[in-house]
């Protein structure tokens, strides 16, 4: 079990969970919606600091990308395991290609 796999059993468990007492909890409480602009604000966070080449600060929005996108998906009961399944289909086929190949 990696450390997301870990993350992801958090999460999930923090899912009725006091939001008074559990940040986890809180952005769960306030629903999918403000959940996905939790998302994209942390990846905007990450971007900024990949320009501006601060390692430290790009690995530490890194880790803020990946929790909240865990966050996300469990406000909108997509396992972490499906898209997990997801990335193992996917390998060893070329990007170009799978995106070649998607429906729409």
């Amino acid at each position: 079990m990696s450390i997301l796999d870990d993350l992801a059993t958090t999460i999930a468990a923090r899912r009725g969970a006091d939001p008074g007492t559990s940040w986890t909890a809180k952005l769960l409480s306030d629903g999918p919606e403000k959940c996905a602009e939790k998302f994209g604000e942390e990846a905007i966070e990450a971007v900024i600091e990949a320009v501006r080449g601060d390692r430290e600060r790009l690995t530490a929005e890194a880790a803020d990308v990946l929790y909240h996108l865990l966050v996300m998906l469990t406000a909108r009961d997509v396992a972490f395991e499906d898209v997990l399944a997801e990335l193992a289909r996917r390998e060893g086929t070329s990007g170009i290609a799978e995106k070649q190949g998607r429906n729409g």
